[in-house]
């Protein structure tokens, strides 16, 4: 009998062979179906920080899955190194297709931006989108930290007392946790260090004149050009203290995508959900009732 508490693992092909780890929340036995929400996680997190989300929107009669994004958490590194925007993009459109229908993509920061630019640039993949805090225009200011918080982990943590340290230090407005246990699924033990549960070429590889990175105009042109394009109900959930998305970002999506509406959340940082989960939920959930639920969800076929 499906249970909306618990995640089911499952595998998507990618782009290119990859193969892409998920979780999925089934709604309760005899639970009509509202259609399917695709969760994707910010550059530098796993799947799991879609748990509270995922669970919740299952018990709302969503089918829920939460995606490894390639080269994180459980889902396989690119032999190339390839994180550019355009893989990213090609696995979604692989996942959708192998879920033969449209789901609503809810996307966090760099997943955002892949859905943006996967309905912007082939419209008609998604019934919905939510952009977690990420618009086409960001701050170079607040990226520029969170590359910083990346690399500054590279070489490891001696213990995950010391991972979380670090998270601390990024998110001191954030109340730190009495256990560490929840960091065990986003670091790997490797020869006595933790490492984040990414491959570093995904950071390392920002630097490259051939990549794009996620604070360049090029990207902002691209994502800007996507959003123009975007039909389908639209919601973008901004952190307040967010130093990545600002209220001048926010209202240029706003103008790029007339019907799309903003939710504020006053307590939250850049990562929303984790900051302040359940107004994350709960404005997500009425969006979903109010603007999406009525719509068809078409086969892909």
């Amino acid at each position: 009998m499906p249970d909306s508490t618990t995640a089911d693992p499952v595998a998507f092909p990618g782009a290119g062979g990859i193969t892409l780890a998920a979780d999925r929340w089934d709604p309760p036995s005899g639970t009509p179906s509202n259609g399917t929400v695709l969760l994707l996680h910010g550059g530098g997190q796993t799947r799991h920080s879609w748990r509270t989300t995922g669970r919740a929107l299952a018990g709302a009669g969503w089918s829920t899955y939460a995606l490894d994004a390639r080269g994180h958490g459980d889902s396989g590194w690119a032999a190339d190194g390839d994180y550019s925007m355009d893989a990213l993009v090609a696995d979604l459109r692989a996942v959708v297709t192998a879920l033969d229908v449209q789901p609503v993509l809810v996307g966090a920061s760099l997943g955002g931006s892949t859905a943006l630019l996967a309905e912007g640039e082939g419209c008609g993949l998604a019934r919905g989108i939510v952009l977690v805090d990420v618009t086409p225009r960001i701050e170079p200011e607040g990226v520029a930290e969170i590359m910083a918080f990346m690399r500054s982990g590279l070489g490891g943590f001696a213990s995950l007392e010391d991972a979380a340290d670090a998270v601390a230090a990024y998110n001191p407005h954030r109340p730190r946790p009495a256990s560490t246990d929840g960091l065990r699924k986003n670091l790997r033990l490797r020869e006595g260090r933790w490492y984040w549960h990414w491959d570093p070429r995904f950071v390392d590889g920002r630097d490259e004149p051939s990549r794009e990175r996620p604070d360049d105009e090029h990207r902002s042109r691209r994502a800007r050009e996507a959003a123009r394009r975007i039909s389908v109900p639209t919601l973008l959930v901004r952190g307040v203290r967010s130093r990545v998305v600002s209220e001048a970002s926010a209202a240029e999506l706003r103008a790029l995508i007339p019907h799309s509406e903003q939710i504020d959340v006053s307590g939250a940082g850049h990562m929303v959900a984790g900051d302040d989960n359940d107004v994350f939920s709960g404005g997500l959930r009425r969006f979903l009732e109010e603007r999406v639920a009525a719509l068809p969800s078409a086969l892909r076929h």
